[in-house]
């Protein structure tokens, strides 16, 4: 499985960038996206920013991984600290996409 994880530049040249995550700072190669200015969020893999988020991207994103973090270490009470890093989900149901319904 191949995870992108949202970093934030801290300072870059236009070639390469210093992001931070929440663990450490990483230097990333910015040639797919672009320079970036600081505190613009990125998608990085294997050292490269695929793709520049937007911070609710980037913070749902984070959400999403500590969940996979909680379901790989379940635990008593995990279904609860699991939805609640999907919050934005809470309010609705999920919808098939308009070409699986059945009355269009």
């Amino acid at each position: 499985m191949c995870i992108g994880i949202p970093l934030r530049v801290i300072e870059g040249d236009g070639v390469w960038a210093v992001c931070e995550g929440r663990d450490a700072r990483e230097r990333v190669d910015m040639l797919i996206v672009g320079a970036q200015p600081p505190g613009t969020w990125v998608l990085a893999f294997h050292g490269a920013a695929r793709r520049v988020l937007t911070e609710t991207e980037a913070l749902q994103t984070l959400d999403a991984l500590d969940a996979l973090g909680l379901a790989l270490q379940w635990r008593d009470g995990g279904r609860e600290a699991i939805d609640a890093l999907f919050a934005d989900l809470a309010d609705r149901e999920p919808q098939l996409p308009e070409h699986l319904r059945t009355n269009r």
